[in-house]
């Protein structure tokens, strides 16, 4: 009988989390942060001398999350924080090539996401409402990153990402930022966003 292939990685908190069958006991904010702050996204092609990584996004996305729905009550500003978490192990791909790949990389995606929710005491899966919500954010977000950082005009990056309201962007400027320094800001953020529960 053939050994099953291996499916877990070991991470830096020394939990072996099994990528196909997630468990929250298994999901440590650390390594989640430490992962985060270390891929890039637009697969690094943006302009400065740090990569532009799904840490500082996350967190642009839960500011972006705070603008959209002013009131929302914490545990949705904090699935708006995690709403990328999944790619501290299975990287960041850009949407053309996550619908290449097909359902199963969604799959995954989901399984990781449930058990990372489950694990900071959110629901497995969030209300499409609130997923909606985050969406529009992580789409405004988009705008900021492409006309700001990877080199897209704005009526191009309007035609992929939408053209945000004015008012939902005023004053945000993305800063490439070394990773130590983004990782304990993402690491910060969930600690207040989790206390705050």
């Amino acid at each position: 009988m053939a050994k099953p292939p291996r499916a877990w990685q070991r991470m830096l908190s020394g939990r072996r989390l099994d990528l196909l069958d997630p468990t929250p006991v298994d999901i440590e904010i650390e390594d989640i942060a430490h992962g985060l702050a270390f891929v890039a996204r637009w697969n690094g092609q943006t302009h400065g001398d740090y990569p532009y990584s799904v840490a500082e996004h996350s967190l642009l996305v839960e500011s972006l999350f705070c603008r959209v729905v002013p009131k929302a009550p914490v545990k949705w500003r904090l699935a708006a924080l995690l709403h990328d978490a999944p790619e501290y192990v299975i990287g960041d791909m850009i949407s053309p090539v996550k619908a290449a790949v097909g359902p199963g990389y969604g799959a995954l995606d989901d399984r990781l996401m449930a058990a990372i929710h489950l694990r900071f005491g959110l629901p497995a899966q969030v209300p499409a409402t609130v997923k909606k919500q985050i969406k529009k954010a992580d789409k405004i977000s988009a705008f900021l990153e492409a006309t700001q950082i990877a080199g897209f005009a704005e009526d191009e990056a309007a035609r992929f990402f939408g053209r945000p309201d004015p008012a939902m962007i005023d004053g945000m400027q993305i800063t490439l930022r070394p990773p130590k320094e983004v990782r304990e800001d993402f690491t910060a953020r969930h600690t207040m966003l989790l206390e705050a529960l």
